[in-house]
């Protein structure tokens, strides 16, 4: 899926860059461009861009571009989604190693604390949705593949109703997950744009756009979302090497929405569970579903900081998670 209407990009080109000088911008990866209306859009705008193609019948056009220009423009034969893949041996292109792909940028790693190194922009595929942003938000919270090279900056198409989720409030039934506690404590999540389904090219079935269906929240648009990590994500007691616990954390919480919190922590054999949520001045009666994305992070802090926790009972169902995820 690419875009297909010039005005479309023109309007993704001014989020990208949000008003000033394309010399302050950082360069933008667009991944899976296709025929390419973004990117020439981008160009013709002064931006710096890296094409990340996996589709060998849209490179031909987009490296004659390339050879058209001095040096704004950079092609390269890659998959975005299949960044960093769990194999051993040698990858077979489009695979890629990160690290491969920013040295060929050009872009090299800063600290977690410095600004935006790169602008990621995309359309994700929607069979692939869920996984692709479960797969990001391992990397982001453990500072793996791209976000090794410091917060970077996801501007990514996502279905309206994935977006009803990374942004819900607590005790919004549907709506409210692990998925959208994990996003919101990791990234600032902004909403730049929502475009309708027929903007885009899509697959076609059954003479019709291919768009997918939701029963419980509402799917009519693609949402462009602005994903920015958190500065001060690592700042107290939540790190790149216990993160996977915090994830694994939040998941069990909410797998059961409606049970109270102290029968999860007693579940985990917290006997001060209570005390606990007292000294957090969480409602010892509250339900896993009505506590905000803040609480659960000072909640893992303050199990991390106490003598009555330890992560060893669950260390072999986080590894079960990752891997299934992966």
């Amino acid at each position: 899926r690419f875009i297909a209407c010039p005005q479309l990009a023109r309007t993704v080109q001014r989020c990208l860059q949000d008003g000033a000088s394309p010399s302050s911008q950082p360069v933008v990866l667009e991944f899976a461009p296709g025929p390419g209306v973004l990117t020439r859009t981008l160009l013709n705008a002064g931006v710096r861009v890296v094409a990340l193609e996996s589709d060998s019948a849209f490179l031909p056009n987009l490296q004659s571009l390339e050879n058209s220009l001095d040096g704004q423009l950079k092609v390269i034969y890659g998959d975005f989604f299949r960044l960093d893949p769990l194999v051993t041996g040698t990858l077979k292109p489009p695979a890629m190693c990160s690290d491969k792909l920013f040295e060929t940028m050009g872009v090299a790693a800063v600290p977690w604390r410095a600004d935006v190194p790169v602008k990621i922009f995309g359309i994700l595929p929607q069979k692939k949705e869920r996984n692709i942003l479960w797969r990001l938000l391992f990397a982001l919270y453990e500072c793996s593949s791209i976000y090794r090279y410091g917060r970077v900056e996801l501007n990514i198409f996502i279905s309206e109703k994935e977006y009803k989720v990374l942004t819900a409030k607590p005790g919004e039934v549907r709506a409210y997950q692990a998925l959208t506690v994990l996003w919101q404590v990791g990234c600032e999540i902004q909403l730049l744009h929502m475009e309708p389904w027929s903007s885009f090219v899509t697959n076609l079935k059954n003479g019709g756009l291919a768009v997918p269906k939701s029963m419980w929240l509402p799917n009519d648009h693609l949402c462009l979302v602005r994903l920015i990590p958190q500065q001060n994500l690592f700042v107290g007691g939540l790190h790149p090497t216990n993160s996977s616990t915090f994830i694994f954390m939040v998941k069990q919480c909410l797998a059961k929405p409606k049970s109270r919190l102290t029968d999860r922590l007693n579940s985990w054999s917290l006997d001060s569970g209570g005390k606990l949520l007292s000294q957090l001045e969480i409602p010892e009666n509250a339900k896993t579903r009505n506590l905000y994305p803040e609480d659960y992070k000072r909640l893992f802090e303050a199990l991390q900081n106490s003598d009555m926790f330890t992560e060893t009972w669950i260390h072999d169902e986080v590894l079960d998670s990752i891997r299934n995820i992966n």
